[in-house]
């Protein structure tokens, strides 16, 4: 199945339980134009997190509410799909757990796309941190702190198969992409360390050197993996002068012309399947300057200009 248009789908997901900014991102992205890029718009998925406590076995923010956000996302893209063939899903978050939700949804779906392979799906995972991190080794428990660990298998069971196959994603078929690499840190730099070896590491520092070269590489490296393939944007991948409305900002970030010039080749790949854009406050934007911005910035890589 190839898509030639999009399905926009909210998720205001809140890791936190707190009722923090990044759910309201679904609306505010709306308020500034989003809807415009998508021939359709789905409304939200109830994927809102109200629990703020951590699970005494695993250390899990809010876990019982996770799972069930999960399972809301992932129904709700499974309709989307099934209901509008010639769309591709366009995700916007919430955080970037919402990934949790989006690979539980895929299985069964991604063979319907030209290149599936028994269902397994690659990911271009664009963030300014690895999320890597252990339940027990996160400060907070906080999905956000560890969902890319979940996806590929590391973590609490009733996480890891939320998609019914573990791991959700193999490590080898994830391309990290914008990560800080300098300057962390003990805690974020024995998190790096838990990293897979056969995951695909494309530093910040190379992103910002070489944005465009860096979008070529991910892109020919997904080429050859013959996948449908994810894209998930974590906006605090940028640096805080270009978007500070996000909850861990990271200075040594690209702009967003920058971004934009690694994403464009990613977005115009030819086994793209979907997008999700993650991490964005509108509490900390209260002129919609950056909104603004964001929406600018899809625009732009999902019209391939």
């Amino acid at each position: 199945m190839s898509g030639t248009g999009w399905f926009l789908l909210g998720a205001p997901w809140d890791c936190s339980g707190t009722g923090r900014g990044e759910m309201r991102a679904p609306e505010a992205l709306r308020a500034a134009g989003l809807t415009g890029l998508a021939d359709l718009d789905l409304g939200d998925a109830a994927t809102v997190i109200s629990d703020s406590r951590r699970d005494a076995a695993t250390g899990v923010l809010a876990l019982t509410d996770t799972i069930a956000a999960a399972g809301e996302l992932a129904a709700a893209l499974r309709a989307g799909i099934r209901d509008h063939p010639a769309r591709r899903p366009l995700i916007i978050g919430g955080d970037c757990s919402l990934l949790l939700g989006v690979f539980a949804g895929l299985p069964g779906l991604a063979d319907e796309f030209d290149g599936g392979r028994d269902g397994a799906v690659g990911l271009w995972m664009v963030d300014g941190h690895p999320d890597y991190l252990d339940a027990a080794g996160s400060d907070t428990g906080e999905t956000a702190d560890l969902e890319l660990a979940l996806l590929t298998g590391d973590g609490p069971e009733s996480l890891v198969t939320l998609g019914g196959r573990v791991p959700m994603v193999a490590a080898r078929h994830v391309a990290l992409i914008g990560h800080r690499t300098s300057g962390l840190d003990a805690a974020a730099a024995a998190e790096l360390a838990r990293v897979p070896g056969d995951m695909l590491a494309l530093d910040a520092r190379a992103v910002v050197g070489d944005p465009r070269a860096t979008g070529r590489r991910a892109a020919a490296w997904a080429a050859r993996l013959r996948l449908p393939m994810w894209l998930h944007v974590d906006v605090d991948v940028l640096d805080p002068s270009a978007m500070p409305a996000v909850t861990y900002p990271q200075a040594g970030g690209p702009d967003l012309d920058q971004l934009a010039a690694l994403l464009t080749p990613l977005a115009a790949a030819p086994d793209l399947i979907g997008v999700s854009v993650a991490d964005f406050r509108p509490d900390l934007d209260p002129d919609g300057r950056y909104a603004a911005r964001l929406v600018g910035l899809l625009e732009r890589i999902l019209s391939g200009d």
